[in-house]
Parts: C-alpha cells; sequence; structure tokens
C-alpha cells in the first residue's frame, strides 16, 4: 500500500471517529454540544468528504483532496484548541450557549441551556473539546507527513 493510499485512509478514519464518537456522546450519553462543539464537527464533516473524494480520484487530484482533508482536520483541532481555552478559562470565548433541540417550543423550552465555558465531559484534566484538539492536530500532521511523502 501506498503512502498516498494510508494517508488517504487516516484522513477518512480520524474525523469518522471523531464524528462518531461526537455524535454517539450526544445522542447515546446525552452530553449536548454547545455552539463551539458545531464549529469543530463541520471541518471534520469536510475532511470526510475530501478524504471520499480522494478516493474517486488519481494523483495528483487525490494528493490535493487528501491536503486539504489533513487541513480540515487541523483546523477542527485548533477549533478545540480555541474552546479547551475557553472552557480552561485561559481566554475569553464569543458569548455561545446552545439548547438541546426538540420538536416543539415545550421541548426546547425544558432542554437544558449547553454553555461554551463548562465542560460537561471531563476525563481528568482534559475535556473532550482538548481531545478533539489532541487527535485532530495529531492525525492532521501525520496526514500531511504521508502525503508530502507521497510526492
Amino acid at each position: 500500500m501506498t503512502s498516498l493510499a494510508r494517508a488517504n485512509i487516516l484522513a477518512l478514519a480520524v474525523p469518522a471517529l471523531l464524528m462518531a464518537g461526537a455524535l454517539g456522546s450526544q445522542y447515546l450519553g446525552g452530553l449536548y454540544p454547545c455552539e463551539m462543539c458545531h464549529w469543530q464537527r463541520w471541518p471534520h464533516y469536510a475532511a470526510i468528504a475530501l478524504a471520499l473524494l480522494g478516493f474517486a480520484t488519481k494523483p495528483p487530484a487525490r494528493n490535493v483532496a487528501v491536503a486539504l482533508a489533513a487541513l480540515a482536520i487541523l483546523t477542527s483541532g485548533a477549533t478545540g484548541v480555541f474552546h479547551a481555552g475557553v472552557e480552561y478559562h485561559w481566554w475569553a470565548g464569543p458569548p455561545c450557549s446552545s439548547t438541546a433541540a426538540g420538536a416543539s417550543l415545550d421541548d426546547i423550552m425544558r432542554a437544558p441551556l449547553i454553555r461554551c465555558d463548562m465542560p460537561q465531559w471531563t476525563l481528568g484534566p482534559i475535556s473532550l473539546a482538548g481531545f478533539n484538539a489532541i487527535f485532530s492536530i495529531l492525525g492532521g500532521l501525520a496526514v500531511l507527513a504521508m502525503v508530502r511523502k507521497a510526492r
């Protein structure tokens, strides 16, 4: 298997696994995302689409698609760093919160208010935003290194 093929697989696996964890924690674990959590998800969606495009193309278009997927993964990681910093009160974030979406106005009014500066879950000192930052940055850099090696 070539370095580019491995990069393409990793460019799909990293955001797919992170999104599976995020959606699983939301729908199975009851951890509703705040607005900044959603900001971290959008680049992962883009990375998944770009990685899938990479499988459908040949070099050099595949190199570009996979490299762009890596940049999208890194964007989510950078957003995760920012969000984790807001949670740890290292810096101020935008005024944001979110409520769990419901089918009716009564459901929305009963839904919890989710603040961006309060982590809902941590493992030791690391929040979900922190874990996203760690895995996204390491994964994105690994994909870029593999793409570079394939050139």
